[in-house]
């Protein structure tokens, strides 16, 4: 689902730095997080793909930025039909995986409960520890999930398929001292 044109869009019109926290390789391991969730919630796969690539794909800043959500639901309503095809269901459980991401809920469809917990699951890179109280699957707080999780997120890890499949190079400064 997730292709070279769809990674080439959202990057064409992404404001921030590329290796920054909220860039393509913080995608990348979301959309890893999800594929691992994915096979153990049972979670539509195609649309935990999509919410990997788009879900921080408008946003304005890297921090304090409420309505990049909706900006990346909206944003991927453009999309649809002209680089993914998905149902009207599948795109319902998009739509509000993207808009609702980063309020910290915990209810909803298992879909869209998997998609928040792969992003969730990169906190390490801005120096957060797993926030227990926001995952929403069991799968996630398995500790054979959540600590491979956490630490590929810690080391800033950019997956092979980045630079492989996606054609990009990135350079991720660590910070010193994480913890």
């Amino acid at each position: 689902m997730v292709n070279k044109d769809l990674v080439d869009n959202a990057l064409a019109q992404f404001k921030l730095k590329l290796n920054g926290l909220h860039g393509p390789a913080h995608w990348a391991r979301v959309l890893v997080n999800g594929r691992i969730l994915a096979a153990e919630t049972g979670a539509d796969l195609e649309v935990v793909e999509l919410f990997a690539v788009l879900h921080d794909s408008k946003r304005r800043n890297n921090t304090d930025d409420p309505d990049h959500g909706k900006r990346a639901a909206v944003f991927a309503e453009t999309l649809r039909g002209l680089l993914f095809e998905i149902s009207d269901a599948q795109f319902n459980l998009l739509y509000d995986a993207c808009h609702f991401h980063s309020e910290s809920g915990t209810a909803g469809h298992p879909t869209i409960q998997t998609c928040w917990d792969a992003d969730r699951l990169d906190r390490g890179r801005s120096r957060k520890t797993p926030a227990t109280e926001i995952l929403c699957t069991d799968a996630a707080l398995d500790p054979a999930i959540l600590m491979p999780a956490h630490e590929r997120a810690t080391a800033q890890e950019v997956p092979a398929f980045v630079s492989e499949e996606w054609g990009l190079t990135l350079t991720i400064k660590k910070k010193s001292s994480w913890f």
